[in-house]
């Protein structure tokens, strides 16, 4: 009997434990992937918690994929997968394809949608049983272990960007220079906007600088930031990456007229409106959830093509409580990615 290793919360509010299982068997329409790198992501928290319904114990979380295609299920030919194809799953880990939201082609807003770690077991081990539809191709000027934070924090910024109404030459700000952020940051100069950083400290200004932001704003000086965002003519786009309600809403007169505010940040606290703020200047307010396989591969392509990359730190699955832990206090710089060999 073959058997892999997995990451695993045995029980709520439990730490990590490594244990062996056996090497499941992929059925129609699903692949197994031996897993080469996973990202470790703040929303992990939402399945190792049970903050998400359905969650069930032991918990392998894990939704920033990269590995290879290591056996196919029954009809997986079709659709153009073959063993050994470099492939990444992220937050979108498939889809019903018979909701409403499927029927329409929306299917990152499916009403059944499968997340790895929580509609099944997730990147923390060296082995994924994923559906087809799950699947995106890894160029081959990435390595796993920069494709995979691509597959959650890539494409939520990537795609909040490129669907936003900002052109080349717009001004466009990032709020937050973490995980998403700083990957937002390098994004949107690549999409030729006039981009400004705005974070906490002015010791962050070199590192903004060095994504290659034209502007930084410190959140933490005597001028608000909608003035300073204001002073440069006023956003097209703010996006908001960072999970703070209040650095967000801080942001929204800093938006031109029919400017939009684009959240990806998550804080269960609600935003500091009014409605007379959206009203004056026509501004909008939209919520952003992650991309399917398609916008994912469309991350990793753009990345690849510009040179983009995360920026990592990579640690073994022994290692995995550890960085989980390091995740969570905020002292990963900016990404935690578990490597297997």
């Amino acid at each position: 009997m073959s058997t892999y290793r997995v990451a695993q919360v045995p029980a709520l509010g439990g730490p990590f434990e490594i244990v062996e299982r056996e090497v499941p068997r992929p059925g129609p329409g699903h692949v197994r992937i031996a897993v080469e790198a996973c990202g470790i992501c703040r929303s992990d928290t939402f399945f190792v918690t049970a903050a998400l319904p359905g969650v069930t114990f032991p918990v392998v979380p894990g939704h920033e994929i990269a590995g290879r295609i290591e056996e196919l299920g029954e009809g997986i030919e079709d659709w153009g997968w073959r063993l050994g194809d470099r492939v990444g799953v992220g937050w979108f880990g498939g889809s019903c394809g018979h909701c409403k939201p499927c029927r329409q082609g929306d299917f990152i807003v499916c009403e059944n949608l499968k997340v790895p770690g929580w509609s099944y077991d997730g990147g923390f081990g060296q082995q994924v049983i994923a559906p087809v539809d799950a699947l995106a191709r890894i160029p081959d000027g990435l390595t796993s272990a920069d494709a995979a934070p691509l597959g959650c924090a890539g494409v939520t910024t990537f795609n909040g960007l490129r669907r936003s109404p900002a052109e080349p030459g717009d001004l466009v700000a990032v709020v937050g220079l973490g995980g998403l952020g700083h990957l937002g940051v390098k994004y949107a100069v690549a999409m030729g906007f006039e981009t400004v950083a705005i974070a906490r400290g002015a010791e962050k200004a070199d590192f903004a600088k060095q994504l290659g932001a034209h502007h930084y704003v410190d959140s933490t000086t005597e001028t608000p930031v909608a003035e300073a965002l204001q002073s440069l003519g006023g956003a097209k786009v703010v996006l908001a990456t960072a999970g703070n309600s209040q650095a967000i809403s801080a942001a929204v007169d800093g938006l031109g007229p029919r400017g939009e505010l684009v959240v990806t940040g998550i804080d269960p606290e609600p935003l500091g409106i009014s409605p007379l703020q959206l009203l004056t200047a026509a501004r909008e307010i939209r919520g952003h959830p992650s991309g399917t396989a398609q916008d994912v591969q469309d991350t990793m392509e753009f990345s690849a093509l510009h040179g983009i990359r995360p920026t990592i730190e990579t640690v073994s699955l022994d290692q995995a409580d550890e960085a989980y832990q390091k995740m969570l206090t905020g002292a990963a710089r900016f990404r935690m990615v578990l490597t297997y060999d």
